[in-house]
């Protein structure tokens, strides 16, 4: 019966580390975000760590992919358990302190593809300590059942595989979009509130740094910010809990206007995305102007969203010679639509139809 159930515990992490490694290796930008989330001053204050968030985002899903093969193949037992426990010993007091202080709302265990409240991210963590508990006592027990040289192999190629993946999906787009905005979506349905539905109640509170030290300002503050006021962060803070529509915080600003109802009319609308014009990519920048003439030339309006400053849109589109406006856009909203930065959406009456890492422009299919 011991036997039994040990071989159970090891066959359950052993695939739950490597189902939820997977998921996130499958998108670890947007794992990456949530370590910054993780990182922030609200959370852990450990902001020297945030450059780190995706190098360490994808170690961490590599380790918890392989660690899951390690067990189930019975490689490095005793390295194998020690890490699995440091690792939910180190989780668990995460996803508590989450919970209990509801300083993040989602842990991100399972990226999109599974969202968990704080409270039951908690309770899997507890799960998974008590079944890695039963395995750390009953090591002996758990033996590989192939060679010690075919078992290497499984570990070496399991490790090889997490690192191509890796790359692939940091030049290219996640394999699998679990997003509200993926391919097919329509926008405005998305946004649309079922009848009786009842609203969530969210108050969204904005960081600026005044003077070197960080204060909380209110939507109705940001008229009156002092001049030397630097933005650092938008928390949104939940006052009471309703229905959430997966597609919310979207606009297509201009000059202070809200144009997405007009846009998302649009038949033929080319979307460049670039959250972030401080960060984003030199060489993608430079693609667009002319991904645009051939766009606009098949009939296509062609904009540029962005969360950028108007001094930061002023420079990018100097520097780049852009001739298409850029819309504003909360950078949380569009880092969900695309994580490349720049990237290409490819929109038709609301409905997303292609979305592209810039590296993939040549793909573009403008019909």
């Amino acid at each position: 019966m011991r036997n039994v159930i040990t071989q159970f515990s090891r066959i359950f992490v052993g695939i739950l580390f490597i189902i939820s490694g997977l998921i996130k290796l499958n998108d670890p930008v947007g794992f990456g975000y949530k370590l910054e989330e993780y990182f922030s001053e609200p959370v852990l204050n450990l902001p020297f760590l945030t450059p780190l968030a995706l190098a360490i985002a994808v170690f961490v899903v590599i380790f918890e992919v392989v660690l899951g093969v390690m067990l189930l193949f019975g490689f490095k037992i005793k390295f194998t358990i020690w890490s699995l426990l440091l690792m939910i010993v180190f989780f668990t007091f995460l996803t508590f302190y989450s919970a209990y202080f509801n300083k993040v709302t989602d842990c991100g265990c399972f990226g999109d593809a599974l969202k968990l409240t704080p409270w039951e991210s908690f309770t899997k963590d507890i799960v998974l300590l008590f079944f890695i508990l039963i395995l750390f006592f009953n090591q002996k027990l758990i033996r590989p059942f192939l060679s010690k040289n075919l078992t290497n192999g499984v570990v070496v190629a399991s490790f090889l595989l997490c690192g191509f993946m890796a790359y692939w999906v940091l030049n290219h787009l996640p394999i699998k979009d679990f997003r509200a905005y993926k391919v097919g979506t329509d926008i405005q349905k998305g946004m649309e509130f079922p009848e009786g539905a009842e609203r969530a109640k969210i108050e969204m509170v904005f960081i600026y740094e005044v003077g070197g030290v960080k204060k909380e300002f209110g939507e109705n503050d940001l008229m009156n910010l002092p001049a030397d006021a630097k933005f650092v962060e938008r928390i949104d803070k939940v006052i009471s809990q309703g229905y959430v529509p997966p597609i919310h915080d979207f606009t297509m600003e201009l000059d202070g206007s809200d144009y997405k109802d007009d846009l998302l009319k649009e038949p033929k609308l080319l979307m460049f995305v670039a959250y972030d014009l401080k960060q984003s990519n030199e060489e993608g920048m430079s693609k667009l102007e002319s991904i645009a003439k051939g766009a606009r030339a098949k009939g296509y309006k062609v904009i540029l969203m962005t969360a950028g400053l108007a001094e930061e849109v002023d420079a990018a589109k100097k520097k780049y010679a852009h001739s298409f406006d850029y819309y504003f856009c909360d950078a949380t909203t569009l880092k969900t639509i695309e994580r490349a930065n720049p990237s290409l959406v490819v929109v038709k009456k609301g409905v997303i139809g292609q979305k592209l890492h810039w590296r993939d422009s040549a793909n573009l299919k403008l019909d």
